[in-house]
């Protein structure tokens, strides 16, 4: 093999790699049967979302997973095969995928890896189902603002009580 070759694959499985370590959350997806408007519509979404996917060399793929030690990935990385990261939401890649897989029919999740750890088809699903972070925060921000709202109308009507009465 010509060692310009050589080099330029063993660059690609370094940048694999770096996705990989810095990614919160990772899928594999078999994305046949998409048409070409189907797939650009899906992409737009998943990079709207802040995940980056694409279709990656197998070989190339298990090489840099199993240097950094999943070999959970193996089986996997045969047929087509694309990756979609994300290093922000461990729940973007899987909710989007599952979504879409949904919508079109086509497609299926292979497997992924969320906040370091292994997860198959099913495992991405149940992540998939969990609301997205802005919306957890928005619930849990509702709860502790409902006691003190009700406390403060309490206190206003206690105050509004007291003046009628003066």
């Amino acid at each position: 093999m010509n060692q310009q070759v050589l080099e330029a694959k063993k660059q690609q499985v370094e940048e694999i790699k770096a996705k990989i370590q810095s990614a919160k959350s990772i899928v594999l997806i078999d994305y046949m049967g998409l048409t070409v408007a189907q797939d650009t519509a899906f992409r737009k979404e998943l990079r709207e979302n802040g995940v980056d996917y694409g279709v990656l060399k197998n070989r190339l793929v298990k090489i840099a997973f199993n240097e950094l030690g999943y070999t959970q990935f193996d089986e996997a990385l045969n047929g087509p095969t694309a990756v979609a990261f994300s290093s922000t939401d461990a729940v973007a890649p899987a909710k989007y995928i599952v979504k879409n897989i949904k919508a079109l029919n086509k497609m299926k999740t292979k497997c992924g890896m969320v906040e370091g750890e292994f997860m198959d088809e099913a495992g991405l699903k149940q992540i998939a189902e969990i609301p997205s972070k802005d919306v957890l925060l928005a619930k849990m921000l509702g709860s502790m603002q409902s006691p003190i709202s009700k406390l403060a109308r309490c206190l206003s009507m206690i105050a509004e009580g007291k003046s009628a009465q003066a």
